[in-house]
């Protein structure tokens, strides 16, 4: 079926609130690039939001996938476990930088994960509260998006969220609010709103996702890190985006040097097949009772497979090396582009976890959200996929696959600074 097609066929039956703007149909895809259903080739630097760190249908994840299907498809691991699943979390917890021992549950995104975080750290710890960050976003649940740092689009129809959630400043000194400040912030809302007695966690993003990819400085996560220490509070993670490999790291988190108590990872950790974890030391994890995790779908046999074969590609190509060399191309272009351009401020990365800022001026920081409106419509007429975001909507972000090839980020490069010139930045 044609795009045009395919269309009549969403605007009938599809949702509006699930439905994508987008008028274009998906086909088929390999590694950066995919094609439409008219067969229109896109250049694609959204990675299906972080999901593909290694390209769409990376050959050994597909093969993985397929051999797979030849031997189970699916038990409910709580009825009948399988292979697959205690594979994978002895990987997991070989690998995550959690403090001590590490014990894994999968689940099926990356909201499960935070909620069944939660549900953890509150088994743990005998406390309910739970502190979280302006600008962050956990996901679409209740639970979620009463911890997400932003209202508009994910909270505005759904009347009132679930209480015991607080929200401290994230420290983002471009926009006003320094690290100092936002300790200060945190500190408060333990004296005014939540009493460290009652809190169980602190839930952070080493780098803003949905928030505008602001890394959170070393020295923050360390002070976190210390207050939940002293408060008897968990330290909690969300990797979801910035996991595997989107830092130049397996974790943003290991740049800081910190331990947390739990980390949650979904998106490029199965390669496009949903799965997600909690992964954190075992006398949390092991702190609520029997049956009282899970789900019925939770570490499919395939997506597990998948997963495992993820690990294997990252030993095997190098990916943790490939992500740092595509971190260093594009700081240096979009260094050049800061200077080249008048709206383009704010430059940043953490690896290739990348973004910048479109602006009214470098004096005044003010956000220009219509200006990365027409810079994304522009390079989607040329053939290339880009993503904004941020609390002001301003700032364009970078997820295209770690193992793209140089042509072809070269390619979707150039048709971005022509996008940018064309739309007046």
């Amino acid at each position: 079926m044609s795009n045009k097609e395919l269309q009549a066929l969403k605007e009938k039956y599809v949702a509006a609130g699930a439905a994508s703007p987008n008028t274009q149909f998906a086909d088929h895809a390999r590694n950066a690039e995919l094609w439409d259903a008219d067969g229109k080739r896109m250049i694609d630097f959204a990675g299906g939001i972080g999901v593909l760190n290694i390209g769409h249908r990376h050959p050994k994840v597909v093969e993985a996938v397929k051999a797979q299907l030849d031997k189970l498809m699916h038990t409910c691991q709580t009825v009948m476990p399988y292979e697959g699943y205690v594979k994978l979390a002895e990987k997991l917890s070989n690998v995550a930088p959690v403090r001590g021992h590490a014990k894994v549950m999968l689940a099926n995104s990356g909201a499960e994960a935070l909620e069944n975080a939660l549900k953890i750290a509150r088994a743990a710890t005998g406390k309910t509260n739970v502190i979280c960050f302006d600008g962050g976003y956990h996901g679409r649940t209740f639970m979620t998006m009463a911890m997400n740092g932003k209202v508009n689009p994910y909270a505005t129809d759904f009347g009132p969220m679930p209480g015991t959630v607080f929200r401290a400043p994230y420290p983002v000194p471009y926009h006003g609010v320094s690290e100092d400040e936002a300790i200060r912030g945190l500190k408060m809302v333990l004296k005014t709103d939540a009493n460290p007695k009652d809190t169980a966690a602190i839930v952070i993003e080493p780098v803003l996702g949905e928030g505008g990819f602001y890394p959170a400085p070393a020295s923050f996560l360390k002070k976190i890190r210390e207050i939940c220490d002293e408060h008897g509070m968990l330290m909690i993670v969300d990797e979801v985006q910035s996991g595997f490999g989107r830092t130049g790291k397996l974790f943003a988190i290991e740049h800081s040097g910190v331990e947390p108590d739990m980390i949650t990872m979904a998106k490029s950790m199965a390669d496009g097949m949903p799965i997600s974890a909690i992964v954190g030391t075992d006398k949390h994890m092991d702190a609520s009772g029997p049956n009282s995790l899970g789900g019925t779908y939770t570490g499919s046999p395939t997506a597990c497979a998948a997963a495992l074969a993820v690990f294997d590609v990252f030993e095997e190509e190098d990916i943790l090396g490939k992500s740092q060399r595509l971190g260093k191309k594009l700081r240096v272009c979009f260094d050049q582009w800061q200077e080249q351009f008048a709206h383009v401020d704010n430059v940043r990365n953490l690896g290739p976890m990348a973004a910048f800022e479109l602006v009214d001026s470098k004096d005044n920081h003010i956000p220009k959200p219509e200006l990365a409106a027409a810079v994304t419509a522009k390079a989607k007429e040329k053939g290339l996929i880009l993503l904004s975001c941020g609390m002001y909507g301003n700032t364009l972000r970078f997820l295209m696959p770690v193992t793209i090839e140089d042509e072809v980020l070269e390619e979707g490069l150039s048709i971005l600074e022509e996008s940018l010139k064309q739309a007046g930045a």
